[in-house]
């Protein structure tokens, strides 16, 4: 078994709301500089940025969980991870099917590149990625698992686009891998005060918009491997994979 350290939870120059600083190239250098061996990018509602961080961080050791922050119809955040390029497809069609389109205003909103390894723009995506796909959080994980993800509420301690800003409450009927507290929150705080939460394993990310954001939060998982399965077992605690820390 190894120990790995895995910040989840980083949005790229896509996201309307990252650093223009945040390219795939940049993540990748900065993730291995802070000694993090497992990232997930997770812009909000996109993909596009995911195969070419992976592709960037191969040479340099570094495991890329592919990922989204999808935006629900009660416009909760929600994490979802996913390890082949047809799961990818499958969720970035299910997102683009179902959310709201407003066309994207870069002076209000922020830019949304789409680019390349070359940190060249090869385009960007019109409608805006605030936007919430109208389908119910219930609904998001059952997608996400149907395709064989790992569905994570984020930060599910802060004042807004969480469980709790949102609803008030935790659906009894989610049936998430995890939850996400924010790493300006204290987990143990958060969990007394949410007793409720106790039953689910936490995770702990930076939720990275800016360089330097990069592995300030991250979880330590024992596995004997990096894939999503290994990461799926660690979160449930079986044969031996654990979560160390968050």
């Amino acid at each position: 078994m190894k120990e790995y350290r895995a910040d989840l939870h980083i949005h790229t120059v896509l996201s309307p709301c990252a650093s223009l600083e945040m390219s795939p190239a940049c993540i990748v250098e900065k993730a291995v500089e802070k000694e993090i061996d497992i990232i997930a990018i997770t812009d909000h509602n996109h993909t596009a940025h995911n195969r070419i961080t992976r592709d960037l961080a191969v040479e340099k050791g570094l495991v890329v969980l592919y990922g989204t922050e999808i935006s629900s119809i009660e416009e909760i955040h929600c994490l979802s991870y996913f390890e082949t390029e047809d799961q990818v497809r499958e969720i970035q069609s299910f997102i683009d099917d179902n959310i709201t389109r407003t066309r994207n205003i870069p002076a209000k909103l922020g830019y949304q590149p789409v680019i390349n390894s070359e940190e060249m723009i090869e385009k960007y995506i019109e409608h805006s990625l605030y936007g919430s796909v109208q389908k119910s959080i219930e609904e998001i994980c059952s997608k996400v698992h149907r395709l064989g993800g790992l569905f994570v509420p984020a930060h599910v301690d802060r004042s807004s686009n969480s469980i709790y800003s949102q609803l008030g409450f935790f659906p009894e009927g989610l049936v998430p891998d995890a939850i996400e507290i924010s790493r300006r929150s204290d987990n143990e705080s958060v969990l007394q005060g949410n007793p409720e939460l106790s039953k689910y394993r936490v995770l702990n990310n930076s939720d990275a918009h800016y360089p330097d954001d990069i592995g300030s939060a991250y979880t330590t998982l024992r596995m004997e491997g990096t894939g999503l399965r290994e990461i799926k077992m660690a979160l449930e605690g079986k044969e031996r994979r654990e979560v160390v820390a968050a």
